[in-house]
């Protein structure tokens, strides 16, 4: 057998392999939950059993300058990565922007972080087209983030503590517009 179809095979049994129920997990309490039925896509938010301390890993603003999550620190930090290329993604944008102005910018903020490959110069445009030119978003074209969160599955929201330590998250679309959101955020602030 060739080297490239042994590479090939190999990336197939590996794929195969993450299917498997007892796959390796990222965070403590990623397995996935038995679920009765679900009333609100809030409810599929998961929340760890404890803090789960992160890498600081550096993305970009509009202005393209590096920053990380220690400069939010005595925030708690909703992390949204998404693409241009994601429908549910953006189907979430115009209700992450009303969501952060549900609470106080001193105690919480929304860092929505495109993962995108050609960072500003696809998404400004496609933002505007939608007419969200003023939606504040931040930029991983390298998806360096992926070292501290999974970003195989989009949308995907990271929930920091006040200390940036992962306390829950999120691998699907969530509807932000609901109640039960901004209960969960307010849990949140009054630890």
């Amino acid at each position: 057998m060739s080297k490239l179809g042994l590479s090939i095979l190999c990336a197939c049994l590996l794929s195969s392999i993450s299917l498997l129920p007892n796959e390796v997990q990222a965070y403590p309490g990623m397995q996935k939950k038995a679920q009765g039925e679900i009333q609100s896509s809030v409810e599929l938010i998961n929340i760890l059993p404890k803090p789960f301390p992160i890498e600081l890993v550096s993305f970009k603003d509009a202005a393209g300058k590096e920053i990380d999550f220690s400069q939010y620190r005595g925030k708690v930090v909703m992390i949204n990565m998404w693409a241009t290329w994601c429908p549910p993604c953006v189907r979430e944008l115009p209700a992450l922007d009303r969501f952060k102005g549900k609470f106080d910018p001193a105690k919480f903020t929304v860092l929505p972080i495109s993962i995108d490959q050609n960072g500003k110069q696809q998404v400004e445009p496609f933002l505007q087209s939608l007419e969200m030119g003023s939606f504040e978003t931040y930029y991983d074209q390298e998806q360096a983030l992926g070292a501290v969160f999974p970003l195989d599955t989009i949308p995907a929201t990271f929930i920091l503590n006040k200390q940036g330590e992962l306390i829950a998250f999120v691998r699907t679309f969530v509807d932000w517009d609901d109640a039960k959101a901004v209960e969960l955020i307010n849990s949140f602030l009054d630890k």
